[in-house]
């Protein structure tokens, strides 16, 4: 064999091996990510699996594999213990506090492309200690649902006080129709609590104030609906939620979030309706801000790469493609416009966010949701006081606080 042949051989073997050594060089340059979510609507699943896939279309060097698990807290809590946590997953605005008290979360947020674009109150949900931990991925706010039809009959227009709120229940109570669904939920009375004035603690989670004047007024509004006979909890009218006597016509007016919307078109599209904002208080206008961030554990194995993806999935093009589906509202002031050419009767939800207050406590809360939610049950049945239910929750809450 002469030395040219032996060249050309060599040559051609070294050409093969590259040949196929190359994918799996281009293999291990492939970070594969997981983002972990909680399992919703069949369109809200297939929309998000549609822009992870199109994110994987456009990005070899990142790989996002969607994990929607059905016992959600319980799952991530399992992994951030064991070590092995998911690249990217979801915290509710609620839990977020507890998460960042376990150093669970790696603050991100001036990572991203335009932060200052985020509604305040949408980026002040995720921000504590003075760092903004992780951007919100969408958001729900309260609004007031109307029956048109019953509105129009009774000659009423929209109510935008309290006031004007009880007087539209009361005239609309008739018929075996009551004016409005009035369930015994925090999430809900809360809403009416900012309206008046009042809080639950303060700034610094160290005091409850919940057991004030304006604490009283919108306990009292808010029961004296159902106990003078204008309103009904759910339970009493045989539904499940205060969407479903809304949608059946039992009742003229309810407080839900955007939510409700494309439950009301799919089950009842023959309902005459319409959403404006919460009703103001003695305190001025109040809804809440129910969202969730996309947070990067702590430990993260690929932060850089995690980063990208989020900033991907919050910045304007995958947030459009996210939000347009019309289940949940874009948390970015500069897609306001857009999102409202698509969506117009959806505006006095999105008005929520320049006022909106945050689902948020501290660790252990839960004790406290529990306890208003038992004595809003207790004064609409009349065995409890005003009063007496501000009390009780005050002394929980504040044992809640003393443990801290």
């Amino acid at each position: 064999m002469n030395k040219t042949f032996r060249f050309l051989t060599l040559a051609i073997v070294i050409a093969l091996i590259a040949v196929a050594a190359a994918p799996n060089a281009r293999a291990a340059q492939t970070v594969n990510l997981v983002l972990m979510g909680w399992s919703s609507s069949p369109s809200e699943n297939e929309r998000l699996q549609k822009i992870v896939d199109d994110w994987n279309a456009a990005n070899a060097d990142i790989q996002v594999t969607l994990n929607q698990v059905p016992d959600y807290d319980t799952t991530l809590q399992k992994s951030l213990a064991g070590g092995e946590p998911p690249d990217v997953f979801y915290v509710d605005s609620f839990r977020f506090l507890d998460l960042v008290r376990a150093d669970a979360l790696m603050p991100v947020g001036e990572m991203l492309t335009n932060a200052d674009d985020f509604y305040p109150s949408l980026r002040d949900a995720f921000t504590t200690n003075g760092q903004f931990y992780c951007p919100p991925k969408d958001f729900s706010t309260l609004a007031l649902q109307i029956n048109t039809e019953m509105f129009e009959a009774a000659g009423l227009s929209a109510p935008t006080t309290w006031e004007e709120m009880r007087a539209a229940a009361e005239a609309l109570t008739k018929d075996g129709v009551y004016g409005a669904v009035v369930p015994a939920d925090f999430a809900r009375w809360v809403a009416f609590l900012y309206a008046a004035g009042g809080s639950v603690t303060n700034d610094d989670f160290t005091e409850m104030t919940i057991n004030s004047p304006e604490a009283a007024a919108a306990l009292k509004f808010y029961t004296d609906l159902y106990l003078d006979g204008f309103a009904k909890t759910p339970a009493d009218l045989g539904v499940g939620w205060p969407g479903e006597a809304f949608g059946k016509g039992l009742v003229a007016m309810s407080f839900e979030g955007n939510w409700i919307e494309p439950y009301l078109k799919d089950q009842f599209p023959d309902l005459k309706h319409m959403a404006v904002e919460m009703p103001a208080g003695p305190g001025g206008k109040a809804t809440m801000a129910f969202t969730v961030c996309y947070a990067v554990p702590m430990k993260a194995k690929n932060p850089e790469a995690a980063v990208k993806f989020v900033d991907y999935l919050t910045g304007a093009e995958g947030m459009k493609a996210w939000t347009d589906l019309g289940l949940a509202m874009p948390t970015r002031a500069s897609l306001r416009e857009g999102w409202l050419a698509q969506f117009p009767n959806l505006e006095p939800y999105l008005n929520g966010a320049e006022y909106a207050r945050k689902w948020q406590f501290v660790p252990g809360f839960q004790a406290v949701l529990d306890k208003v939610n038992e004595q809003l049950s207790l004064v609409m049945g009349e065995n409890q006081t005003v009063n007496g239910a501000l009390s009780e929750i005050e002394t929980i809450g504040a044992e809640v606080l003393a443990s801290r």
